[in-house]
């Protein structure tokens, strides 16, 4: 009975294998076999995907075709760039000051020039067939006139007449050999014409600068910045005229051509003393030879004026001596500049001059008036608008400059 279910069983399995097969076939037959891919070469309009990429793509069929003159050219990817870097900043070119040395023998000439009516005139007064009381006279006004001062006048002219007298000529080459020992004795080559610029006792020499307005004050602390830089010397510049916009930038501007700091206030209107004390300041903390210190144009007359200079004076004292008081007189304001001169040596305690635009003026006189006035040599001189027109004073030059 079991073998006989058995038989059943297996007659029934081989039935539904057979009727599997047959409607597997009848579905292919309809088309129901699933579509192959299409082939690289299938038109694209038979197609019912988007183009491949990289080997399989094809060019569309509106692609530009390559000239003759692209032939065998092949495309390849821009060389990569690297991110542009940006430039160091270019180093700042400094200015080359001329030595101090022999700069007014360079400018004898201008000298020379501006001077006339003291060298050319004297020599040919003096060099007259006849020399009488009236020549003298002259001779007398001619060099009040160049501000060499009454008393300076009348000493010259009594020691020429006294040669004359006794030698008994006017030969012009004995005559100016004359005029100039005489000239040279009244400027005094004996003073110490040195400006303090090296440090003392371990400290900076502290220079302060001082004057009416309009003498070209802030330009001569810049130019003499430049003299003190050509001598090797490290400097610091104190922008303590505040009250003046531009002093402060255009004293940094100076500095900076030849790369010296400057210490100045951020804003205008600052305390002067307090900026001249900060500069004082830096320039021992960068063991510095010398600093500069600019201070604001007064005029002589203004009290209130000239006690805040005592008081810039009294604060840089509190932290340091000063070494040097430069006085900057304008050469063509004549006997007004002794005046200015006199007001403040009382107030400051002036120790050297500097006569600027010396040029522009036939009263080279004033070299000696001033020294007599107070007292002090003529350290500098100012000899024109360039930037090393300032040259130390040397008496032998002068002379020989105004007798050129």
């Amino acid at each position: 009975m079991i073998d006989q279910l058995w038989e059943w069983i297996a007659v029934a399995v081989g039935l539904l294998v057979i009727l599997g097969g047959v409607l597997l076939g009848l579905v292919r037959g309809r088309g129901g076999r699933p579509k192959s891919a299409p082939s690289p070469t299938t038109p694209t309009r038979d197609r019912d995907v988007l183009p491949g990429v990289g080997d399989d793509a094809e060019p569309p069929r509106d692609a530009p075709k390559r000239s003759i003159e692209d032939a065998g050219s092949v495309d390849t990817l821009p060389t990569p760039v690297d991110e542009a870097l940006p430039s160091p900043a270019p180093t700042p070119t400094l200015d080359r000051p001329d030595a101090p040395a022999g700069r007014l023998q360079r400018l004898r000439a201008r000298l020379a020039r501006s001077n006339t009516a003291l060298g050319q005139g004297l020599l040919a007064l003096l060099s007259r067939g006849r020399l009488d009381e009236e020549a003298w006279e002259e001779v007398e006004d001619t060099l009040i006139a160049s501000d060499l001062g009454v008393e300076a006048s009348t000493e010259l002219v009594e020691s020429l007449r006294a040669r004359v007298k006794v030698e008994g000529t006017t030969d012009e080459a004995t005559v100016r050999g004359w005029l100039r020992e005489d000239l040279l004795r009244l400027v005094d080559p004996t003073l110490d014409r040195t400006v303090v610029s090296s440090r003392v006792d371990g400290r900076p020499a502290v220079v302060m600068v001082v004057g009416v307005n309009g003498t070209g004050k802030t330009t001569t602390v810049g130019k003499l910045a430049r003299v003190l830089v050509a001598e090797e010397k490290d400097v610091v510049l104190g922008a303590a005229d505040t009250f003046r916009a531009a002093a402060a930038d255009q004293l940094e501007t100076w500095g900076a051509r030849v790369g010296v700091p400057t210490v100045r206030s951020d804003r205008d209107g600052a305390d002067p003393a307090a900026v001249a004390f900060d500069a004082v300041k830096a320039a021992a903390e960068l063991e510095a030879d010398v600093v500069l210190i600019d201070t604001a144009g007064r005029l002589h007359n203004k009290v209130g004026l000239m006690d805040e200079l005592r008081k810039v004076k009294r604060v840089i004292e509190k932290q340091s001596p000063i070494d040097e008081v430069l006085l900057v007189l304008d050469a063509t304001t004549g006997q007004n500049g002794l005046r200015q001169a006199e007001v403040f040596a009382e107030v400051v305690d002036v120790t050297g001059i500097v006569l600027t635009k010396l040029d522009g003026t036939a009263k080279g006189g004033i070299v000696v008036s001033v020294q007599r006035k107070l007292g002090v040599p003529v350290k500098l001189v100012g000899l024109g608008e360039g930037p090393d027109d300032l040259a130390p004073f040397d008496p032998e030059a002068f002379v020989d400059a105004l007798l050129a």
